[in-house]
This record gives structure tokens, sequence and C-alpha cells, in this order.
């Protein structure tokens, strides 16, 4: 069995390729780095079942052989990304996902799309089942990537009504874990990033809207069940253990035994109240539920961001030295 996997040198993304690679399949990982990073797959460059190609999806994809399966991850997916570039972030979500289609159907293979629970936009219904419509400002700074989804949804469903493919939609709710990026703006980096530092934690609003936690290992889990079975419609794959922002904060200062203050800051435009997953059909189909805890999730989660803070710092830190040693006297 061989899959591409689109968006594979991004933190989802490179998780799936570990994971279908350790089930035995072949993989052809694609990216364009715009968000992802060659460092998340550098581990699997050599392998003789791993293939990596470096394409924007928004344009023409090839990919010589055989596939049997389309995982499309390829997409900025965090607050700072997708406001940095709205554009990119609608071409992938629409040409991106219309490309992607188009080879799974002429390779004769299934079908799955990255979506995300940026759909419900701020919701009025709590917690949020796949038969809620979402609230979502089509026109707000957040539209770009809530709209960008929402469109990959309704085109992923045409392909499968109007060609008959097999498809698959995950709805992904927040996920944090090893390989993220220090500075994507996702809440649990931002908090771990600046208690290592012992810089202020950034609290908008006042810490009590609500996140849902997904440790990457049962995300990927869920979407490789989803893959496998045979649900068509949007699946939602998530934490349903919910906790406010400040309650988030508290835990990260306890980990990292930081003596960071809390900084308030306003609330963003749009920003959702609440945030859970109603996972009545993932339990039911998939068999599937959430198993680490956050404690645990953090306990993975902290060393890896303490090895990039403290390999950043050792450099600034250098470069100071360097340049005070090159400073006239």
């Amino acid at each position: 069995m061989r899959v591409l996997i689109t968006g594979a040198a991004g933190f989802l993304g490179s998780h799936l390729c570990d994971r279908f690679l350790a089930e035995g399949y072949e993989v052809v990982g694609m990216d364009n780095f715009i968000t992802g990073h060659p460092d998340n797959v550098a581990h699997l460059m050599g392998r003789p079942d791993f293939r990596f190609i470096q394409h924007d999806v928004t344009n023409y994809i090839y990919v010589e052989g055989p596939l049997d399966g389309v995982l499309h991850f390829a997409s900025p997916a965090s607050p700072v990304d997708y406001l940095e570039q709205p554009i990119p972030t609608l071409k992938v979500g629409s040409l991106g996902t219309h490309k992607a289609l188009g080879l799974a159907k002429a390779k004769g293979a299934r079908f799955l799309l990255a979506s995300t629970s940026e759909v419900y936009g701020d919701p009025q219904v709590h917690p949020q089942p796949e038969s809620y419509w979402g609230h979502v400002n089509p026109v707000g700074p957040r539209g770009v990537y809530d709209e960008a989804k929402r469109f990959a949804e309704a085109m992923t469903m045409a392909y499968h009504r109007y060609h008959g493919m097999q498809t698959r939609i995950v709805r992904i709710f927040n996920t944090y874990g090893p390989r993220m990026r220090p500075g994507d703006g996702r809440v649990v980096s931002n908090f771990i990033v600046q208690a290592l530092r012992g810089d202020p934690i950034s609290i908008y609003g006042d810490g009590s809207q609500t996140r849902s936690f997904t440790y990457v290992d049962d995300l990927v889990d869920g979407i490789y069940r989803l893959f496998h079975s045979d649900r068509v419609e949007p699946t939602n794959i998530g934490n349903p253990n919910e906790f406010t922002v400040l309650e988030l904060a508290e835990r990260v200062l306890a980990q990292t035994e930081s003596s960071s203050a809390l900084d308030r800051l306003p609330l963003p435009e749009d920003d959702p109240k609440v945030r859970q997953p109603d996972i009545t059909i993932a339990r039911a189909v998939l068999g599937w539920e959430p198993r680490v805890e956050l404690e645990e999730g953090l306990q993975r989660t902290i060393p890896h961001f303490r090895r990039l803070v403290e390999g950043h710092d050792a450099g600034a830190r250098t470069l100071a030295g360097a340049a005070d040693a090159a400073a006239p006297v």
C-alpha cells in the first residue's frame, strides 16, 4: 500500500508519515515548506519506503506510480500563519484541494481531507457535533482559514457524490505535541515558550475561553482509523476534556516551574469563546477516544520546546559574545 501525504513536513503531516510507515505503508511526502520544515522529516530521508517531493499543491500534482490513498494536510494552520498568508491559505484550501482530489481520482485512491474545528467558528452550540453548521464570519480576518476549509469540505463531498470517490473528512480540534514551531501562535506552544523563557504569559481576554487539547499521537490514531473506516461524512477527532485558557497557563507554569507573570491582552476579533468536540461518532464508528491526559501530554511536549529555547538562547549568547569581542575599545 502506498499513500501521498501533502503537508508532510508540517507538525501533523510529519507525525502522520511516521504512523503510516510504522504500519507498513510506502509514503510519498509532499510540502513546499511555507510553514513546514525539513527537520520534521529529516529522520525519514534515505528510507526505501519514503520519498519526498518539494512541491506547491496549488499547482498540478504529479506522482509517479500507483497510490492507494491521498491525505491532504497541506495548509497554514495556526493563526499567525494564516493571518500573515491569507491568500496562500485560501488557495491551498480551494485549488490545492481540487488538485489533490484530481490526483486521487486519477489514481483510484481513497482521499482524506484534513479539515478543522474552525468550520464551527465561534460556536453557538456546545459541545459541537458534526451536524452543527457553524457560526463563521466569512469576511473577518480568521475567515480565510475557516472558509477555505469549509470550501474544501464541500468540494470533497462533491467528488464523493458526483464521481463516486471514496472520501473521508476529519475535523481536527486543538492539537499539540513535539515538532510544533515555537512561534506558531498556538496557545500551547506560546505558553510553553513564554514560561521557559520567563516571559509574561499572554492571556487574551479574561482567560475564560475554553479549548480542548488533543495530544498528537491520539489525533494521528484517530485519523488512521478514519482513513480505514467506511465513514464518509465529516468526523470530529479531538479531546472532549475542556479547559479554560487560564487553566492551561496554570498547568504549564507548574510543569515548567516558571515564575512568569500573566499578561492580559485584548481578545482577538472572532476568537471562539468555547471549543469542545462531541466525539460520539468517533467512539461508535471508529472505536476511538483520546488516551493521553493533558498533564502527560505536556510532560511529553515541554522537553521539545526546552531544547529549542535553550538552543536558540545559546546561539543568541554566542552571537552577542562575538559582537562584543569585535567591538572597538
